[in-house]
């Protein structure tokens, strides 16, 4: 659904963005990850047609980005990161305004904004002017506005930035309606944790080069060579640390009174054979579980090298 070949932006001397290659397909949600100044947002104006590459090229629904700019600017929804709303405009004439442009039929307009504003569960506040809307309010009339043409793409960039955490619940809450609704989604953030819970995929982007790329899990999985382990005791046991550091497939023991942590370089039958041992030996084990790495940890160790 989106593709993109060789993207470079320059300005002078300064690449902001440098030969991205990266295909997200129908469905999929992509969390577009990196710091600020990245080059997620140069990405996302080159995309919805704002900005022109320096080099390079793009697909969006089967449309070229720079060739066939009306039919991008139809097939997508775009949430800045910053926008605008109107003094003394209400809700309903807010999204009337914006339906209008896209050329959308006077007699289809109520309908159709009707149904939007019933989606980002708005409808209470149809005739609401929008300025006296709260933070969170506006946010989701931003994204109510990238609806009113039904687009099968939707490109939000920092779409949970400055919202308060009751905020983020329902911007997540929405946003995981949209995805069973089967829109392609391209999300931008450096808010880790909250990707983590509605994306398929991700790409990691720093310093303008694409970092890493795919599904989350593989993701993740790629910056671990051995599993992470994490041990708790009822009472503290030598004996538990004796079997542990002699043992041929732990790595990096580390303990911390009834607690041990290690890396370890076997399968799943290692793991469960392991832990059958253990009990075995009648040691105080009261959890024993593998620790799953997060996009926190991955983001960090993938960009490490470009960072130091």
């Amino acid at each position: 659904m989106i593709k993109i070949r060789g993207f470079t932006k320059r300005y002078e001397s300064f690449i902001a963005v440098d030969g991205l290659d990266l295909d997200i397909d129908q469905g999929d949600v992509f969390g577009f990850i990196g710091p600020n100044g990245a080059g997620k947002t140069t990405t996302i104006r080159f995309l919805t047609t704002l900005l022109k590459p320096s080099t390079g090229q793009a697909w969006i629904n089967g449309h070229s980005v720079t060739q066939q700019v009306d039919q991008v600017k139809r097939s997508i929804g775009f949430m800045p990161d910053m926008f605008g709303v109107y003094d003394g405009m209400k809700v309903w004439e807010f999204l009337d305004f914006f339906a209008t442009a896209y050329g959308l039929p006077r007699g289809k307009r109520r309908a159709l904004i009707d149904d939007v504003l019933d989606l980002v569960d708005l409808t209470h506040k149809r005739d609401t002017l929008v300025n006296g809307l709260s933070r969170g309010m506006q946010q989701r009339l931003c994204l109510a506005k990238t609806l009113v043409h039904d687009p099968p793409v939707l490109i939000l960039d920092e779409p949970a930035s400055g919202l308060d955490p009751r905020a983020r619940v329902e911007m997540k809450a929405l946003l995981r309606e949209l995805q069973k609704m089967g829109k392609t989604i391209l999300i931008s953030s450096h808010i880790l944790p909250e990707l983590a819970d509605f994306c398929n995929k991700i790409g990691i982007i720093e310093r303008g080069k694409l970092l890493a790329a795919g599904p989350v899990k593989d993701v993740i999985r790629s910056i671990r060579q051995n599993r992470v382990i994490k041990i708790m005791l009822s009472h503290p046991s030598e004996a538990c640390e004796v079997m542990l550091a002699h043992h041929p497939q732990v790595r990096n023991l580390s303990s911390a009174e009834m607690e041990f942590k290690f890396e370890f370089s076997g399968n799943d039958e290692d793991v469960q054979k392991l832990h059958h041992d253990l009990m075995t030996a009648n040691l105080p084990i009261v959890w024993f579980a593998e620790v799953e790495a997060d996009l926190e940890e991955a983001f960090m160790k993938i960009t490490k090298g470009l960072v130091a």
